[in-house]
């Protein structure tokens, strides 16, 4: 994998019907995200470990530099759209993170999920910005292996990728985490353009994106 390949996303916006994922700028941390991480259940949720704002900071470059990861934040689209002029900060819900992992197969990602606000949460926004990640990893990335490490007591997350065709390969009592995995077969991937079939890729301007 080239370096900078997992920064194409970095002019990339993709508008489903409940989630708008946009690339993750300097600006959606402070307002935002540094707060949700100060958050014990999201830190638990995320096997995270609580961050000071600088270095919140240099995570957030590293997301945007690194050739190994790609990332969106996940907006509320109905919000978002609702309110012309409305800031992505305000209609910020979570995020969608690729990494590619094993070195010996570029075609391989790691897919996280993380619907940061209660209030969104059981409403089908993770579940569209999974399918939409999923599809850009297969149409832009050149993937067609993807896995999701969830912790044990994560039973909704672990229902939802089971729903989306991934299967538990694994299990690790030492990081109390399951292992699922979907492998993108032709029909695997029909079924995925189906599903993503109304989700635009549109070009976005840094923190200027304007709603539809």
């Amino acid at each position: 994998m080239q370096a900078a390949t997992m920064r194409l996303n970095q002019n990339t916006l993709l508008l489903g019907k409940k989630v708008v994922l946009v690339p993750y700028t300097s600006e959606h941390v402070p307002s935002r995200y540094h707060e949700w991480m100060k958050s014990e259940e999201l830190q638990r949720l995320t096997a995270s470990e609580p961050l000071t704002l600088e270095q919140e900071y240099a995570m957030q470059r590293s997301w945007q530099e690194d050739a190994d990861k790609c990332t969106f934040i996940v907006l509320d689209a109905e919000k978002w759209q609702a309110q012309p002029g409305a800031t992505e900060e305000s209609c910020m819900v979570g995020d969608v993170n690729l990494f590619l992992t094993d070195l010996e197969d570029p075609t391989l990602g790691e897919i996280e999920v993380m619907i940061a606000e209660p209030s969104c949460r059981g409403k089908g926004l993770g579940t569209e910005a999974v399918l939409a990640m999923l599809s850009y990893g297969v149409t832009t990335l050149g993937l067609t292996k993807f896995e999701a490490k969830i912790g044990q007591g994560n039973e909704p997350s672990i229902r939802m990728f089971q729903k989306l065709h991934f299967e538990q390969v694994a299990t690790s009592s030492v990081f109390q985490e399951v292992t699922l995995r979907l492998t993108v077969s032709e029909s695997e991937h029909q079924w995925l353009l189906e599903q993503t079939s109304h989700v635009e890729e549109k070009p976005y301007r840094d923190g200027s994106a304007e709603p539809c």
